[in-house]
């Protein structure tokens, strides 16, 4: 995989939908979203950027940033839609590897 520049890397982070009367949150596979697309989505729609702009400033191909936008895209649709909690960060937790019992 190519390196990728951010401007700066977030710390993971999590958004859980609000449930009515403050009742306990059912409990969902959470959706993660990768630093790439947390980058290109910021560039994207907060600094307004057009995809190859965006490709220049995290020396990536344009081809990339769209498949970047499309899942991000995707991935937020799901989380409102299915009301699971969105986690960004870069991967998802691994158990610990360890012997088997």
């Amino acid at each position: 995989m190519k390196p990728r520049f951010l401007s700066s890397v977030p710390s993971p982070t999590m958004f859980v939908p609000w449930v009515p009367g403050g009742g306990p949150m059912p409990t969902k596979e959470p959706i993660y979203l990768s630093y790439d697309e947390y980058e290109s989505l910021r560039l994207t729609y907060i600094e307004g950027l057009n995809q190859e702009e965006v490709a220049e400033r995290m020396k990536i191909s344009r081809g990339t940033v769209w498949r970047c936008l499309e899942s991000a895209r995707n991935k937020l649709v799901r989380m409102m839609v299915e009301r699971r909690p969105l986690i960004i960060a870069d991967k998802p937790p691994q158990p610990p590897e360890g012997p088997s019992t």
